[in-house]
């Protein structure tokens, strides 16, 4: 499923008869979806579900249930799912202290630009941050981008067939990379056809 319709979603009165099983439900599918790339830098890759829960959050909040206000909100975040050939992720810098945060957010400008994914032995596939918006100023990066990977019909022949998957990223105040693995590994294969 590449795109979320209104048929996909819940009525008000349905999610709130079933959003603490869905809730939890969703926030195990999210756990096989993040990878830690460092102490302070993760990605959340999102799909469908992700997805259908942050529409379901929003209009449940701000109480919608207008058909043009649910169009509005599936508009908003149906681009954030991947369409078979691409990933598509959150990715977060995350200090608990607020000062911490504020100095590495200071340090980690561009980060979201060296922000990669790597199959075998192909050439690393960079991230396409922030379409929505520029996220970065002068003075500071932001602590969520959002990010895409796109990737070529080999790769992902490579990645069905077993072959490593790395991520990691390139910036001068902070560098890594980590080997996909495990269930995180597995949720991604899923994405792509």
């Amino acid at each position: 499923m590449t795109q979320l319709t209104r048929n996909d979603l819940f009525s008000l009165e349905q999610y709130a008869l079933c959003r603490v099983e869905f809730r939890a439900r969703v926030m195990t599918h999210k756990k096989q979806r993040r990878l830690q790339l460092s102490p302070h830098l993760a990605l959340c890759f999102e799909d469908a579900l992700t997805m259908q829960y942050q529409i379901q959050e929003m209009l449940r909040i701000e109480r919608i249930f207008e058909p043009e206000g649910i169009q509005e909100e599936l508009d908003v975040y149906n681009p954030l799912i991947p369409d078979g050939h691409n990933w598509k992720a959150t990715f977060m810098i995350e200090y608990p202290d607020i000062e911490e945060r504020k100095v590495a957010l200071g340090r980690l400008i561009g980060i979201e630009k060296g922000l990669y994914i790597q199959v075998a032995d192909f050439a690393r596939v960079y991230a396409i941050a922030n379409e929505d918006l520029e996220r970065d100023t002068a003075d500071k990066t932001a602590a969520v981008h959002f990010v895409r990977f796109e990737l070529t019909p080999e790769m992902i022949a490579a990645i069905q067939q077993g072959q490593p998957v790395k991520a990691g990223t390139e910036h001068p105040e902070s560098s890594s990379e980590v080997t996909i693995t495990g269930a995180v590994r597995e949720s991604l294969v899923g994405d792509l056809h």
